[in-house]
């Protein structure tokens, strides 16, 4: 296999940000410093990082965001700005307790997974690719918990399907654990995230999203951060 895709798959790092590495010279497989682009590696082989890669890593941040309505999360549609724009010092909720924030860290910053620009919540921005990859990889299997405001009536059967029984654009969901918070929201905690999922599966079973707000990503509760600020994910907080 390809020692890039080796390297994302143990979580090392992105398969992009292993051809870095590699190119820097800071791979080694079996104690072998490896530099060129696509070599192949037995799938069972040591893989260990240089220092200076190890560095590199631990400098990348990983940002928390209580995104508003009307943002959107990842590339801006025309009349709409994109979330990271509130990522400045003055929205930073953490300062005096974290590091201060430097305009660089927008650098390479991306959304890890989607919130709908008519959705709030917990946003995850980061430079790190490892982190990245543990929330929206094709083998993710973090917990995303969403309380969703409803207008409609739901049939008898219905909240069964929403916990495991729907589809989407002729592929099946994975089961979900869907449950009334009270009586006009529902909790759904999800493991996967296609687009407008949640307003989707509702339509399905006649009911109508009239608000929508991730509060959890695995371990990291959305909490008290208000709407608008942002801190950055702590030394101590694991997905």
């Amino acid at each position: 296999m390809r020692l890039s895709k080796v390297m994302a798959e143990r979580g090392l790092c992105s398969r992009r940000e292993a051809d870095g590495l590699i190119e820097r010279g800071w791979v080694f497989v079996d104690g072998r410093r490896i530099t060129e682009l696509g070599t192949r590696i037995d799938p069972q082989a040591n893989i260990a990082l240089a220092p200076e890669a190890r560095r590199q890593q631990a400098q990348r941040v990983t940002i928390l965001l209580h995104k508003p309505v009307g943002y959107v999360s990842g590339q801006p549609e025309p009349g709409y700005e994109p979330a990271v724009v509130l990522i400045t010092a003055g929205n930073q909720y953490d300062r005096g307790q974290a590091q201060n924030f430097h305009p660089s860290q927008l650098k390479g910053l991306a959304p890890a997974g989607r919130l709908d620009i008519d959705s709030t919540g917990l946003l995850v921005l980061t430079q790190d690719g490892r982190i990245a990859r543990q929330l929206i990889g094709e083998d993710s299997k973090v917990e995303k918990e969403y309380l969703v405001r409803v207008e409609g009536e739901l049939p008898a059967e219905g909240l069964a399907l929403l916990n495991h029984g729907l589809e989407l654009d002729g592929r099946r969901l994975r089961p979900a654990q869907v449950e009334w918070a009270n009586e006009d929201q529902l909790r759904f905690v999800l493991r996967e995230g296609r687009k407008r999922q949640i307003r989707r599966m509702c339509e399905l079973v006649g009911l109508k999203v009239t608000g929508l707000k991730r509060v959890r990503i695995g371990r990291v509760p959305l909490g008290d951060l208000p709407a608008g600020q942002w801190r950055y994910l702590r030394e101590d907080e694991r997905f």
